[in-house]
């Protein structure tokens, strides 16, 4: 056997799991249900952090609050609040990240623990190494794209 030829489609494999374009988001969006919100804020401050996370439970999907600040907070948006996101109980379809780029490695292998379908890195945050590590373990990663103007544009 080429193991030239092996190691390519290996590297093709994983990559598809980097998902850009509209169909692949379309599809994501259409198969999930439970989103897990890793950063998440609460209503006093106002941020895109909480706001659109918000948005997204009033367009139907469960929301499940990880919150890295906030020690003191038990629940966001009506739901218990977990530390980490290998501790929320039950499958997680998608785990939507606000954290700097810099800040996501550390959260990686606690997400890989999880198995999410997907994880969503939220408008303007791109972690190419992060997004590899999470790709090459079939997680599908959108970067760098707003969930909530995604819902909208898809009609949520």
């Amino acid at each position: 056997m080429d193991t030239t030829a092996a190691t390519t489609t290996e590297a093709a494999d994983w990559r598809r799991h980097l998902v850009e374009d509209t169909a692949g988001i379309e599809r994501i969006l259409a198969e999930t249900r439970r989103v897990a919100v890793l950063g998440i804020k609460t209503a006093e401050t106002q941020a895109p952090a909480y706001y659109v996370p918000e948005y997204a439970q009033e367009a139907g999907y469960e929301i499940v609050p990880v919150p890295v600040y906030f020690p003191e907070v038990t629940e966001i948006l009506g739901e218990r609040v977990y530390r980490t996101v290998a501790a929320i109980p039950g499958e997680v379809d998608m785990v939507n990240v606000f954290r700097r780029p810099k800040d996501i490695p550390a959260h990686v292998d606690d997400i890989i623990a999880k198995r999410p379908k997907s994880v969503w890195f939220q408008l303007g945050i791109r972690n190419a190494a992060a997004a590899e590590r999470l790709a090459r373990a079939g997680i599908d990663v959108v970067q760098d794209r707003c969930l909530l103007v995604e819902l909208q544009r898809v009609g949520r």
